[in-house]
C-alpha cells in the first residue's frame, strides 16, 4: 500500500509537471504570436482577419448544425487549427465567441488585429508576385520554391527582403506543391439546396470589338447561382481584372443579396487580397477551385457553352458599334435565360429562385455595402503630407506626415478616397500644387491639428 501510495504521488507529481510544461509552452507560443503580430504589416493583419472570418462564417451565415453557438465554438476548438502560415494553434472557445460577437457588431474591422507596423519593410508577397508564382507552377510544375524565389528576385517581381521561407509557405498554403495532378479526379455531382448557398463565377473570352478606331478583346464576367442556375451577374469588359469583377459582384449583391459562398478559379481577377477582404467584410466565404481543374466549376462552364450557342453564334459580333451596345444585348439574353426552363432542374431559374430565396441575407444598407467593397492599400505619407496612388498624388491631413496609413477607395471614385484611422475617416484630396503655393503654412512647432481644420468624414 505504501508503495502504491508513493507511486501514485509520483505519478501525480509528474502529471503536474507535464501540465506546467504544457502551459509554459502554450504561453510561450502565445507570446511569440503576439510578438509576431506587432511586426505584421497591414496586408498580414487583413489576412489574419479573413482567416478568423473563415472560422466563424457558419455562425454568421446561420449554417451551423450545433445546438447553440457555444456548442459550435467548443466543437471546433477541440483540435488545433492551422494558421495561415501553416503552423497549428489551439484556440479557446471563448476566443471564437468573442470574434463572433465582434464581427456582428463591427464587421471585418472588429476582428482585425489593431497593431500597425510603421517600419516600412517589405515582408509580404505582392499580388504581382502571387500571380507569377501561380503561372510558373502551372507552366512548370516541377519548379521548386528556391528556383521560383530566385527567378522572381532576378526579374524584379519580388523584393529581395522577402525570404525563401515566405515563398515556400505560400506555395504550401495554396496547394501548389508537386507536379501536375493525375488526369482522373474523384468527383461527385453536387448542388446547393437553396438560392444563395453558393455562387460560381468565371471569365469567358469573346471576339474582338472595334471601338474608337481600335480592335479590343472583349471579356464576359459572369456569376451563376449554383442551386437555381440563375445568372445573377454578367457584364462585358475590355479588361479582365479584379476591379471589374468587384463591380459585377457588388451589383449582384445589391440586387439578389449576400451568398454564403463564392466559388472561383485562381485567375488574377479572383485570387487577390482585395477580393478576399471584400468577401470577408460582406460575409462571404471565398473558395477557389483546384489548380488546373476547369471541370470543378462545371455549371458556369456549361452556362458559357449555352450562351455561345444561343446568343454569340447566332449573330455577327462585329455589328455592335460599342461595348455598351453589346452589353445591352447581353442583358437581354440574361433576362431570357432566367425565364427559360433549364434542362438540369426542370424549371426556370427565376421560378426556382422565388421558391428558395427565403434564406438570402440582405445588405445592411447601400453605404455599408459601398464601404465593404472599398479596396484597401497601405501608403507612406511623405514629409510634404502627400501620398501616391496609381501614380497620382493626393494631399493627406498633416498629422499623418511620415506615417504609414491604410487607404480605402473605389477605383472609379477616387474623389471619395479616405484614410481609415482608429474608426474614423480622413478625406484625401488630389494634389493641386498651384493652389498649395497660395496656402499659408503654419509653423511646425505651433500646429494644433484640431484647430487646423483636420476633421473626420462621418
Amino acid at each position: 500500500m505504501r508503495h502504491d501510495a508513493t507511486g501514485g504521488c509520483l505519478a501525480a507529481s509528474r502529471k503536474r509537471r507535464l501540465h506546467i510544461i504544457e502551459a509554459w509552452i502554450s504561453g510561450a507560443f502565445r507570446f511569440k504570436l503576439r510578438q509576431e503580430v506587432k511586426e505584421m504589416d497591414e496586408e498580414h493583419l487583413n489576412e489574419l482577419a479573413r482567416y478568423r472570418f473563415g472560422i466563424i462564417a457558419p455562425v454568421i451565415q446561420g449554417t451551423y448544425e450545433d445546438e447553440s453557438i457555444s456548442a459550435y465554438c467548443r466543437r471546433i476548438t477541440k483540435k488545433p487549427m492551422k494558421l495561415p502560415d501553416g503552423r497549428e494553434f489551439l484556440y479557446k472557445a471563448k476566443t471564437v465567441e468573442k470574434w463572433i460577437s465582434s464581427y456582428k457588431s463591427g464587421g471585418i474591422d472588429a476582428i482585425t488585429p489593431k497593431h500597425r507596423s510603421d517600419l516600412g519593410r517589405t515582408r509580404v508577397i505582392s499580388q504581382e508576385a502571387e500571380q507569377e508564382i501561380f503561372r510558373l507552377k502551372e507552366k512548370y510544375p516541377r519548379l521548386n520554391a528556391t528556383q521560383i524565389h530566385d527567378r522572381l528576385i532576378e526579374e524584379g517581381i519580388l523584393s529581395a527582403m522577402v525570404s525563401l521561407s515566405s515563398v515556400q509557405r505560400y506555395i504550401k498554403r495554396n496547394g501548389l506543391k508537386g507536379a501536375a495532378p493525375a488526369a482522373v479526379r474523384d468527383r461527385k455531382a453536387f448542388e446547393e439546396a437553396y438560392f444563395g448557398g453558393m455562387w460560381q463565377a468565371d471569365t469567358c473570352y469573346l471576339p474582338y470589338l472595334r471601338e474608337d478606331g481600335k480592335n479590343r478583346r472583349v471579356y464576359l464576367l459572369m456569376i451563376l447561382d449554383d442551386c437555381t442556375r440563375m445568372i445573377v451577374g454578367g457584364k462585358l469588359c475590355y479588361q479582365d481584372n479584379a476591379y471589374n469583377f468587384q463591380r459585377v459582384l457588388r451589383e449582384a449583391v445589391e440586387t439578389y443579396g449576400i451568398p454564403n459562398k463564392l466559388y472561383v478559379d485562381s485567375g488574377a481577377p479572383y485570387r487577390n487580397d482585395q477580393l478576399s477582404q471584400i468577401c470577408a467584410s460582406v460575409g462571404i466565404v471565398l473558395l477557389h477551385t483546384p489548380i488546373r481543374d476547369g471541370a470543378a466549376k462545371g455549371k458556369v462552364e456549361r452556362n458559357f457553352r449555352t450562351l455561345k450557342e444561343r446568343w454569340l453564334y447566332g449573330m455577327d459580333f462585329k455589328q455592335f458599334q460599342s461595348l455598351e451596345e453589346a452589353d445591352r444585348s447581353l442583358r437581354d439574353y440574361i433576362r431570357k435565360h432566367n425565364t427559360t426552363r433549364h434542362g438540369a432542374t426542370g424549371c426556370t431559374p427565376l421560378s426556382r429562385y422565388l421558391e428558395t430565396n427565403n434564406r438570402i441575407r440582405r445588405p445592411k444598407s447601400k453605404e455599408w455595402l459601398k464601404g465593404c467593397f472599398c479596396n484597401r492599400i497601405s501608403r507612406q505619407v511623405g514629409k510634404d503630407a502627400t501620398l501616391r496612388i496609381d501614380g497620382v498624388s493626393y494631399d493627406a491631413p498633416l498629422q499623418f506626415m511620415g506615417q504609414k496609413v491604410e487607404i480605402r477607395y473605389l477605383p472609379n471614385q477616387m474623389e471619395e478616397a479616405y484614410i481609415q484611422y482608429e474608426g474614423k475617416k480622413y478625406p484625401l484630396a488630389k494634389t493641386n500644387k498651384v493652389e498649395n503655393a497660395r496656402t499659408k503654412r503654419l509653423p511646425a512647432f505651433s500646429i494644433d491639428y484640431e484647430k487646423a481644420g483636420v476633421s473626420s468624414v462621418q
